[in-house]
């Protein structure tokens, strides 16, 4: 079987990585499906909270339309500037150095991939940032085959938050034997 092939800017993102010494990439089956995300409102504002060094970002850009934009943001500063190389020659593309917060200027969204602040500090503001029918892509949860889903031996709260908040329509997709997303859409 054939592999499946990786967009060139995720290569450039992952080599920045590896340069950064980072290790908190995104997977590539988290990529995919921002890929899909991004692809399914091809006029859509995307966001993601927590660049890194633009692995998930660039999975986004994989999927992005001729009339999207993509605005995502990274508190360290380095990191920040390394990731904006990658996507310099486009404008549809704004890296942004600063607090998760910078993206409600930029709200709301039609895609956002909540990968770091936000997610677990401000699980209600995350939700209000969303246009209607907007998409939300939480990663990094570990499997559980209970109801209500467990981390640690505790009911998993920040899960059951987002799979149970009643503007969204939410679910949770294993993404490898050991990891899971939550996914989902703003109610119209």
């Amino acid at each position: 079987m054939a592999e499946r092939e990786v967009p060139p800017r995720v290569v450039a993102a992952e080599r920045v990585a590896r340069e950064a010494g980072f290790k908190k990439s995104c997977i590539p089956e988290v990529g995919r499906l921002l890929r899909l995300a991004a692809a399914a409102k091809p006029h859509g504002i995307v966001a993601e909270s927590g660049t890194g060094s633009g692995v998930g970002t660039a999975w986004l850009h994989s999927g992005l339309g001729a009339g999207a934009r993509l605005v995502t943001v990274e508190r360290d500063e380095e990191l920040a500037r390394r990731a904006a190389g990658v996507f310099a020659d486009d404008e549809r593309v704004s890296v942004l150095t600063g607090d998760w917060r910078l993206l409600e200027q930029h709200g709301p969204f039609d895609v956002f991939f909540c990968d770091g602040g936000g997610k677990r500090d401000d699980p209600r503001r995350v939700v209000e940032l969303l246009a209607p029918g907007g998409l939300l892509v939480l990663d990094d949860f570990t499997p559980s085959p209970h109801w209500p889903p467990r981390f640690g031996g505790e009911v998993d709260e920040l899960r059951m938050f987002y799979l149970t908040h009643p503007a969204l329509d939410a679910t949770e997709i294993l993404t490898t034997p050991a990891s899971s997303v939550v996914v989902g859409a703003r109610r119209l």
